[in-house]
């Protein structure tokens, strides 16, 4: 008989747990780079919007999340696991849902679109699962905390899918994006209220010549 076990169970005690801890820290790691670069890239191709931003701060708190998870094992912080979980979870799937409009406001091409539709495709699978797994995982019943740890397995495979069809859009990815994303947090902070014209024109310029 197959028994899926919960992400947390797999990891409990050494040496799993240490080798549950190290890809949950290198896997918020790759999470910011990635958020970061769509960031970047979306500024770049578009301009920055409250939208892009939120996905940012989503994304960020999502790998928070995971560093949490990772580094406080269920049977022995349980209540910082769960905050963990907790935050990570619905920061990953709001990340997501947020990437999934982004992809159709950026899109140009009818390729462009057709990812767009595969990620809202995941998107609504990481949705039903989340939802499904916090139904089940509230029961104490075996056969309910077995369909809940399907969920969530289900819920980050499908989730690692989502990161994975960046891909496509990152082929493109250069010093210049990187540099788009700078660019428009200087360009922010120099119309700061209260500051002449002069001094910030001056103020810019020299932020300029400091990041070429």
């Amino acid at each position: 008989m197959c028994v899926f076990l919960m992400h947390s169970k797999c990891g409990t005690y050494p040496p799993e747990s240490c080798l549950f801890s190290l890809i949950g820290n290198v896997g918020a790691f790759m999470v910011v780079v990635i958020c970061f670069l769509r960031f970047s890239q979306v500024i770049e191709v578009s301009h920055s919007s409250w939208l892009n931003t939120i996905a940012l701060i989503s994304g960020c708190t999502n790998a928070i999340g995971l560093v949490m998870v990772g580094n406080f094992q269920v049977d022995h912080a349980k209540s910082l696991h769960y905050i963990g979980a907790g935050v990570a979870f619905p920061a990953g799937l709001l990340f997501v849902c947020l990437s999934s409009i982004l992809t159709y406001h950026l899109a140009a091409s009818t390729l462009d679109y057709w990812v767009g539709h595969l990620r809202v495709s995941l998107t609504t699978v990481a949705l039903i699962s989340l939802v499904l797994s916090g139904v089940f995982f509230i029961h104490e019943s075996f056969l309910m905390q077995h369909l809940a740890a399907i969920c969530e397995w289900v819920f980050v495979l499908d989730i690692l899918v989502f990161y994975g069809t960046f891909a496509y859009e990152f082929g493109s990815v250069s010093r210049d994006t990187m540099m788009a994303a700078l660019q428009s947090s200087t360009a922010r902070s120099c119309k700061s209220p209260g500051s002449s014209s002069t001094s910030t024109h001056l103020h810019c310029n020299a932020e300029r010549i400091a990041m070429i």
